[in-house]
């Protein structure tokens, strides 16, 4: 009879902490579909897809010229003006997604062909699921090196 009841306990045990691995995996996933279509939103312009995955208190805090700035949703979202097609130049990529319970914190950049952009994203999980509800950024200019001509031999 113990044998069994110490069968049913680690059963249970098994469940439950593979229920917990399934669950952070999911939300993984789902974290990272957020993101995407932020990064598919800024790729092509699309304001509906960034808007998306944004809450609706989402706000953009940067500093330019040693002054904090603030822009909500609205703000920005007003920026887009119609979609358009992905830009040879542009390339986005997810650096890392941290996750405690119902809270995720990511790191994406974002590549042009004269800036880099560092976002940083803060994110909740509701009802309706993840949504980015903050973002800091900078930007840097690619760095351009000139390497001098070698001449050929004579």
């Amino acid at each position: 009879m113990r044998k069994v009841f110490l069968f049913i306990a680690l059963s249970f045990l098994f469940f439950n902490a593979n229920a917990q691995v399934n669950d952070a995996t999911n939300d993984w996933l789902l974290i990272q579909k957020t993101l995407n279509l932020y990064l598919d939103g800024q790729a092509t312009g699309d304001s509906v897809k960034i808007g998306m995955s944004f809450h609706d208190s989402w706000q953009l805090k940067y500093i330019a010229d040693n002054k904090f700035n603030i822009v909500t949703k609205s703000q920005y979202l007003s920026g887009y003006k119609s979609p358009n097609a992905r830009s040879a130049n542009w390339s986005g990529r997810i650096v890392f997604i941290d996750i405690t319970n119902a809270v995720a914190t990511a790191k994406v950049e974002i590549s042009t062909s004269k800036l880099l952009f560092t976002d940083y994203f803060n994110l909740m999980k509701t009802d309706k699921g993840w949504f980015i509800v903050d973002k800091i950024s900078t930007r840097t200019p690619h760095k351009i090196v000139e390497v001098a001509a070698l001449k050929p031999k004579e």
